[in-house]
């Protein structure tokens, strides 16, 4: 639109410019044709074009002296009315005045020296046209051209369509990098881009290093401290054998269960700086794991007495640390032994989105209110074993993979799921 308008207007100038060129030729033959007669001025030889003849015809001439007006038959019984301009001898200025019928036109006037053979003295000299003929040449231009204003239009819209759709292209292969990033498929963004990308993806590189300094500083210190609390945890196991020795088993075994609970968190504390490093490219089969789960519980107090079935497609891969998702199904599972009457079972399901890791039990389940409580640490549905970090554990190792537990009423008993992103999907047989 901006470019038809700018277009337009620059040939309107145009238009007008000739139009102009043209009332001056037409004014220079009026002038030409003056003679002097008896009676005074006369035009002797009138403009040739054929409007000045014809009655409003559309071109018109007027010459006015001290005591005279003349004016073409076009004119008819009408007067140009002229503005009261000083001009000075041959000066031209040009006007936009209403003509016959109202119509607008486009004058050139001129202010003249009249030769003494004229009868000497000054004449305002006039040439007019209708301004109409020049709005319908605009026009008509305007049609002519819409046809290649609108072709240059879709291809200026296709050239920056396909510009667009080029430019960014590498875009969208670095979000594809990005989303390959977090979905352990590749470890950097590497140096094949165009220039302008280049920068982005080693700025991206640079904070991965920075990032992996950083988990390698998290795991010395988790380890340091680690292995700097096991030396007391032993001596206090070392008291409880004595104390156990000099008749104080009470004692012994609550010194005993503490030592226990903060091994087990010691414990876990190691196995996640361990396995922090590789925790974007895990990959962990889910059968071996619940199939070794079971058989070792099955040797427990609590898990002896109950019927253990898992249902788990051998090609299930759970985008987990072997041992992080052996920790987190222990939990589950050591919970719902400890609370299951006869039963306990363990299925898994891959959908779209997600891998359904579930462990249900058929014990007396948990009121609405506890459930979401459940998943703090050292929280516990009842007064009985354990110390409350179970649940928690594997709240946690489902979110540092993206995931999330879920606490469902199984009518009767409870059922934890372990909802984990299926960015691996299934691992084919053979």
């Amino acid at each position: 639109m901006l470019a038809a308008a700018g277009i337009s207007a620059v040939f309107k100038t145009h238009v007008e410019r000739r139009a102009i060129a043209e009332l001056t030729v037409q004014l220079d033959q009026v002038l030409a044709g003056l003679v002097r007669a008896e009676d005074g001025l006369v035009l002797e030889r009138a403009p040739a074009d054929p409007r000045f003849a014809r009655p409003y015809g559309g071109l018109y001439w007027q010459i006015r002296t001290d005591g005279q007006l003349l004016r073409s038959r076009s004119l008819w019984d009408m007067t140009l009315a002229l503005p009261p301009d000083v001009l000075a001898d041959g000066q031209a200025h040009t006007h936009r005045l209403p003509g016959p019928d109202g119509r607008p036109l486009l004058v050139l006037e001129r202010s003249v020296t009249l030769p003494v053979r004229l009868g000497s003295g000054t004449a305002r000299a006039a040439v007019a046209m209708d301004a109409d003929d020049l709005q319908q040449a605009r026009q008509a231009f305007v049609t002519d051209l819409a046809p290649y204003l609108i072709v240059l239009g879709l291809a200026l819209i296709g050239a920056g369509w396909v510009q667009v759709a080029l430019g960014l292209r590498p875009l969208r292969s670095l979000g594809a990098r990005v989303a390959g990033l977090r979905a352990g498929r590749v470890a950097r963004m590497g140096t094949d881009w165009p220039s302008e990308v280049v920068p982005l993806a080693a700025e991206i590189d640079a904070l991965l290093d920075a990032q992996e300094a950083d988990i390698a500083r998290a795991r010395t210190r988790a380890a340091d401290l680690a292995h700097g609390l096991k030396t007391p945890l032993q001596a206090l196991m070392g008291d409880a054998e004595r104390l156990r020795a000099a008749g104080a088993p009470q004692a012994a075994a609550e010194i005993e269960d503490v030592v226990s609970a903060m091994r087990r968190v010691v414990d876990r504390e190691l196995a996640r700086a361990r396995s922090a490093a590789a925790a974007r490219t895990a990959k962990t089969p889910v059968a071996p794991v619940v199939r070794q789960l079971i058989a070792v519980l099955r040797r427990t107090p609590d898990g002896s007495r109950l019927h253990w079935t898992s249902d788990i497609d051998e090609r299930l891969i759970a985008p987990l640390d072997a041992q992080d998702l052996a920790e987190a199904l222990g939990a589950l599972a050591e919970n719902a032994a400890r609370h299951a009457r006869s039963r306990v079972q363990i299925a898994a399901q891959a959908g779209a989105d997600s891998l359904r890791i579930t462990v249900r039990d058929d014990g007396p389940g948990i009121p609405d209110a506890r459930r979401d409580a459940l998943t703090d640490r050292f929280a516990r549905a009842d007064q009985g074993g354990g110390h409350g970090l179970g649940l928690a554990i594997a709240s946690d190792i489902a979110e540092a993979a993206d995931g999330r537990l879920d606490l469902a009423d199984a009518r009767p008993g409870l059922s934890a799921t372990l909802v984990l992103p299926a960015a691996l999907g299934h691992e084919p047989k053979g």
